[in-house]
């Protein structure tokens, strides 16, 4: 079965087009496109700002004018991660598969981070049989990796009360809170050297990694493979005298890294020992990661002697560094059973340019205090390892409203559905909310979505089922608000 004939039909039509469009963060152009003529052809109002955002709307059923005005939300880009290095996103479409009753991509993330919120918003907005107030689709760009379009919304862009962001990823889960998050970012400068010529080349190789979200997955106990990578080559530099060439892992701050190499050399006559403390640590990890990375994979191969080699001096300080970071769960909430309050991400590690070592890393807290202190942990480790440090602007989280009105009104149409009365949430990971809040504080905000998985890695994949009742719970939760008055 294709996805297109999958129901509701209506979105999965809409999300197969949106999967065959390429929208990388940053790179919107053709996705953007693509909605301006979506909103042409459905004869909907449509209007972009300076950023790029987009915002389509359709006045409100006769009778219901004077219902309070919906924002359906959600964002046009997608992390793009491929088990191919080759797969150009900037050009490419995603290849989807429809598996029992899930949806993945042929060796890509699916995009259903948040090409799903997208459809689901298009196909309300669209959907004549629907009755509702007046309605607003709000599409922004580059949440994935700066949440650029929210942080610079157009003035008079947006006029509802009530705000649904249609990116969450737990069907039966509302959410009304999320954390705040910042960027940290460490550059170590190394001088260049002649690779010694009677050294013993290798290329060490960590890929297939579970990695995920940095914000929900953070908990899950996945290996990070830049981690892993700089405890193995800290251990070795500890006995022998290396030689590190080239480092390399991760991509995207917002994503655990699942994949990272180096390559080095050692004194030939010490090449089986490193094989043997090679084979020791390969055990080790797949003993330690034994049913939570079950494709994880770990090489040691002999290569070619590179043309140079990164200073002693520095090596030793970034994979110090690198080896000591925090990465993972730092505190959990003393508020809300089960929610990770702060966390950090060693997200990756980049060669960007001559005689740079750039690392980035991205800190999450619902406690803006605490969230400044670990990133302010992470800067003082870097900055003793000799790294210049640099913070980006961060974004705020989103408090609970308990009383929130479209809280209630929500889990009303999901259980009045299916007879489940939704939990009510927040989350870890990092949502625009905060950032609409802060321009727009009258704003009454949720946050719901169908069931996802494996988000940012190429293991993503979308529960079919929940897509439905996403659907519905979405309709008879607009339906319900067009029987209010402002």
């Amino acid at each position: 079965m294709q996805m297109k004939d999958l129901e509701p039909k209506k979105v999965f039509a809409i999300f197969d087009e949106i999967t065959k469009v390429p929208r990388p963060s940053k790179k919107e152009e053709k996705i953007r496109e693509w909605l301006l003529d979506f909103a042409k052809k459905n004869n909907l109002a449509v209007k972009t700002d300076a950023i790029g955002n987009v915002v389509m709307s359709k006045p409100a059923t006769p009778g219901h004018e004077d219902a309070p005005g919906i924002i359906m939300q959600a964002h046009m880009d997608m992390v793009c991660e491929s088990n191919d290095k080759s797969f150009d996103f900037e050009n490419n479409g995603i290849t989807t598969i429809v598996d029992g009753d899930w949806v993945r991509a042929d060796g890509t993330t699916l995009g259903a981070d948040n090409g799903i919120g997208m459809a689901g918003a298009l196909a309300a907005l669209t959907d004549d049989t629907l009755t509702h107030g007046p309605l607003e689709v709000l599409i922004t760009v580059d949440e994935e990796t700066g949440l650029t379009g929210a942080n610079n919304l157009g003035d008079d862009m947006i006029h509802g009360s009530i705000l649904l962001n249609l990116d969450s990823e737990d069907d039966a889960e509302i959410f009304v809170g999320c954390a705040g998050g910042v960027d940290t970012t460490c550059t170590f400068t190394y001088k260049r050297s002649v690779a010694p010529t009677d050294f013993h080349y290798f290329k060490f190789d960590i890929s297939k990694g579970q990695g995920g979200h940095s914000g929900s997955d953070i908990n899950a106990g996945r290996a990070n493979a830049v981690q892993l990578l700089a405890r193995f080559m800290w251990a070795l530099s500890q006995k022998h005298e290396i030689s590190l060439c080239e480092i390399d892992g991760g991509n995207l701050r917002n994503a655990i890294p699942r994949a990272a190499n180096a390559i080095f050399g050692v004194d030939t006559e010490k090449r089986d020992e490193i094989m043997a403390a090679f084979n020791r640590f390969a055990a080790d990890v797949e003993n330690e990661y034994s049913g939570v990375e079950p494709t994880l994979e770990l090489t040691l191969e002999t290569c070619e002697r590179p043309s140079f080699a990164i200073d002693h001096d520095t090596t030793a300080r970034v994979l110090g560094a690198l080896y000591a970071a925090p990465h993972g769960v730092i505190s959990m909430s003393r508020d809300l059973e089960g929610l990770v309050e702060t966390s950090t991400n060693l997200a990756s590690v980049k060669m960007p340019q001559d005689n740079q070592i750039l690392v980035t890393t991205s800190q999450r807290s619902s406690v803006e205090s605490r969230k400044w202190d670990i990133a302010h942990r992470v800067e003082a480790l870097f900055k003793l390892a000799g790294a210049t440090v640099t913070h980006g602007d961060g974004y705020p989280g989103w408090a609970p409203n308990m009383n929130s009105t479209i809280m209630k009104i929500a889990g009303e149409a999901y259980n009045e559905l299916y007879g489940i009365q939704p939990a009510i949430k927040a989350i870890h990971a990092g949502l625009e909310c905060g950032l609409f809040l802060q321009k727009y504080p009258y704003l009454d905000m949720v946050s719901f979505g169908p069931t996802l998985q494996n988000v940012h890695s190429p293991s993503e994949r979308m529960f079919i089922p929940a897509v439905d009742r996403f659907w519905h719970q979405l309709r008879r939760t607009i339906e319900k608000v067009a029987d209010l008055k402002k």
